[in-house]
């Protein structure tokens, strides 16, 4: 049996005139480490106004899992992290949607 990739999307509602802020602030965090799993970076062109998604894809939970404890640990670079610190006030809903890939 193959091995499954997953999807992983974290789709953000930014507030009004946060969503390219938010969308620099995630793309400067994930070029930053590059062990970080391949991320894209998407704002809306249609549909819902001010939203920003963060896709990634990844081999399994346990992976996206490993990368999420990382992120939570804080070894990032002390002022990238500040700067991080701040993403919370640039948006007002947000969920995560995964799926499954099939062959």
């Amino acid at each position: 049996m193959a091995n499954k990739k997953i999807i992983i999307r974290e789709v953000f509602v930014a507030k009004p005139g946060q969503a390219s802020k938010l969308a620099k602030l995630f793309k400067k965090s994930f070029a930053a480490d590059p062990n970080m799993p391949s991320v894209k970076i998407m704002t809306d062109l249609v549909g819902n106004y001010n939203t920003v998604i963060m896709e990634m894809e990844v081999n399994s939970l346990a992976e996206f899992e490993k990368f999420m404890d990382e992120y939570k640990s804080g070894n990032m670079d002390p002022k990238l992290a500040e700067e991080m610190s701040q993403y919370h006030d640039m948006f007002l809903t947000g969920r995560r949607e995964i799926f499954q890939v099939l062959d």
